[in-house]
């Protein structure tokens, strides 16, 4: 024992990162995720259910521009009253709340393997990586355009954290025709990890092609796919009151397979929406009704995330901000608006910061505790993302992940009972003694604690002789380490060969282009 004892107070002043590649004894479980805090209001429920009417007003009376020929024949064809000349679709009352009756409160999300699974619904965590960059960064090799190979470090890097749910387009690999470009994407997904997929709607021969490379590589039959949920897109909309073709087609193609459907309009407070907190998400909401009105007149029943993102605007550039109160108001009254509808929903978060810095992390950080507060069930740009979406980095997806994790052990129940509060402990000890080597510490100090991720607990002596590095230089051996021991799950990396047969197929018939 007085070795043990001595072994711990060794460690407590070495202090434990990271980068030294050491195994923890601690095994928690961060894959299925229960928000352990009640949802925290804005609004009172009188001005919730205000901002609803109102929006409901908004599609009855004002109404949302539809480019999509064909998704204006859907609304025209369940009763709307459209107009082709002006592209305008005015929905009534009644159609939204028929279509919040059908859509679904849990939806079970299918993983490569069924340890990956999800149910995305009210009260459910799920954390994903910044999405959607252009551009990648790192403090080895700098700012540049995304590249194939940055997206599958990032996949590789997702893969390995269990507290990251599910795959997202984190990076967009510029290097490859952008008719080619979804198989490649895809088949990294499907052969690097097991988590739940992303497909791009991108237009329809994109999509089918997405789901194919999906039924090929879990094994499925068409019925099969169809009568589960194996992938999931995020749908836009051209906030103020505008659904494009792309995004039209990809509700109408998403909901008729039965796959989920994210529907988040892109509400900044001062440029797309009303300067207001109340008018940005009374916007938001209307736009998100109509997405999903949309999807359950194409199929009742259909898959779809209530989406946020709603956030401000610098009023001095025009630059988006994130992380801001402004932000976080948003985000706990949208957590209001999805409980009033009964649905799942998604949050953002992120940061508008250049660098990984200290702003970086004040703003992530605060908008990964809005979405916690607000009960998000999946939060967007939890980790990584930087410039407002313009970047995600590898060090700053490292630096998040801590704070996902710590959000993470908080979902676990804390233990209370006798042994737990631990009165014979307090009685081992003498007044002026210490725990270290008491029995109560020695049965518990490998995994009582979070053990960090890149957190340095050493003195400033030590920290100094070990080269006096930031959290962020710290983090670049950690990636660094991770994608170099990377291996796949064997599932996945099994599914290559059918995937390789399919894509060469295609790539000889031309691929698929893009819609817009």
């Amino acid at each position: 024992m007085i070795d043990e004892a001595a072994h711990l107070r060794r460690e407590r002043r070495r202090g434990r990162t990271g980068e030294a590649g050491s195994e923890s004894s601690r095994h928690p479980n961060y894959r299925s995720l229960k928000n352990p805090f009640l949802p925290q209001p804005i609004f009172s429920d009188d001005k919730v259910a205000a901002i609803h009417d109102t929006a409901l007003r908004v599609l009855e009376e004002l109404g949302i521009k539809v480019l999509l020929p064909e998704a204006r024949a859907i609304f025209a064809r369940a009763g709307a009253l459209v107009d082709e000349d002006s592209q305008m679709v005015k929905i009534g009352r009644d159609m939204v709340e028929a279509a919040l009756a059908s859509a679904p409160r849990s939806i079970p999300a299918l993983g490569g393997d069924r340890s990956r699974d999800l149910m995305l619904e009210l009260g459910s965590m799920t954390f994903l990586a910044g999405s959607g960059a252009p551009n990648v960064t790192d403090l080895e090799r700098g700012r540049r355009p995304g590249t194939f190979a940055a997206f599958e470090e990032f996949i590789k890097l997702i893969q390995h954290f269990d507290v990251l749910h599910m795959l997202g387009p984190c990076v967009e690999p510029q290097d490859i025709d952008n008719r080619l470009r979804h198989y490649a994407v895809n088949r990294a997904q499907l052969t690097l990890s097991d988590k739940f997929p992303f497909v791009f709607a991108r237009g329809t021969p994109q999509v089918e092609d997405g789901f194919e490379m999906i039924r090929l590589a879990r094994g499925l039959s068409q019925d099969q796919f169809r009568a589960g949920a194996y992938c999931y897109t995020v749908i836009n909309t051209n906030s103020p009151r505008q659904l494009d073709i792309p995004m039209a087609q990809g509700i109408i193609d998403f909901a008729k397979a039965g796959q989920v459907l994210v529907i988040t309009p892109f509400c900044l407070a001062g440029a797309m929406a009303p300067i207001t907190v109340a008018g940005a998400l009374t916007l938001q909401h209307a736009e998100a009704l109509a997405g999903l009105t949309l999807a359950q007149i194409v199929r009742p029943g259909a898959p779809v995330v209530y989406g946020s993102f709603s956030s401000n605007v610098d009023m001095k550039s025009g630059a988006p901000a994130f992380g801001t109160p402004e932000h976080i108001k948003a985000t706990l009254g949208a957590g209001q608006l999805a409980r009033y509808t009964g649905l799942p929903w998604r949050s953002g978060g992120g940061s508008a910061a250049n660098i990984s810095d200290a702003q970086a992390a004040h703003e992530t950080q605060f908008a990964l505790w809005g979405s916690v507060l607000a009960g998000a069930t999946v939060c967007i740009h939890s980790a990584g993302w930087l410039e407002g979406g313009l970047s995600v980095s590898l060090e700053k997806l490292i630096t998040d992940i801590e704070a996902l994790q710590t959000v993470a052990e908080l979902c676990s129940t804390t233990p209370g009972d006798a042994d737990a509060i631990g009165f014979e402990a307090i009685a081992e000890v003498q007044p002026g003694g210490h725990f270290f080597s008491a029995a109560h510490t020695m049965a518990r100090y490998r995994t009582a604690f979070y053990e960090p991720l890149v957190a340095d607990w050493s003195n400033f002596g030590n920290w100094t002789q070990s080269g006096g590095k930031t959290a962020t230089e710290r983090a670049t051996g950690i990636w660094k380490r991770i994608l170099a021991d990377f291996q796949p799950p064997a599932s996945a990396a099994a599914t290559a060969g059918v995937l390789d047969e399919f894509i060469a197929r295609r790539t000889e018939e031309g691929g698929a282009a893009p819609v817009s």
